[in-house]
């Protein structure tokens, strides 16, 4: 389960922020996650509780924002929308995509004190 490495950078991203900007804990985590970016939201969550407990994260909410698949099709020349990463283009069936977003996992923001 590579979400529980996932989740153990998380934090020491928190504690690393935690120590150069002076707060004392994190009440809520944002996360962007891509759809096509092989992590499942819901084991993330399962592992972040689990080991959220005595660290600048203990007791903070976990919000998850989901980020959909996209692509631009060399074919047709337009930004479309991709289900998954063998889809073909929706506008002209093209299979020229290259990836253009929804493979990401960032932290968007932080609520402090």
């Amino acid at each position: 389960m590579h979400e529980m490495s996932l989740t153990e950078g998380i934090l020491r991203v928190l504690e690393q922020q935690a120590a150069a900007q002076g707060f004392t804990r994190v009440v809520k985590v944002r996360l962007e996650i891509g759809e096509l970016s092989a992590v499942d939201p819901e084991s993330l969550r399962f592992c972040f509780e689990a080991i959220r407990d005595e660290t600048v994260a203990d007791g903070a909410e976990l919000e998850i924002i989901p980020l959909p698949g996209r692509a631009f099709c060399v074919d047709c020349g337009k930004e479309v929308p991709l289900p998954h990463r063998f889809a073909v283009c929706p506008d002209c069936g093209g299979g020229k995509l290259q990836l253009s977003g929804g493979d990401e996992m960032r932290i968007k923001d932080l609520e402090v004190e």
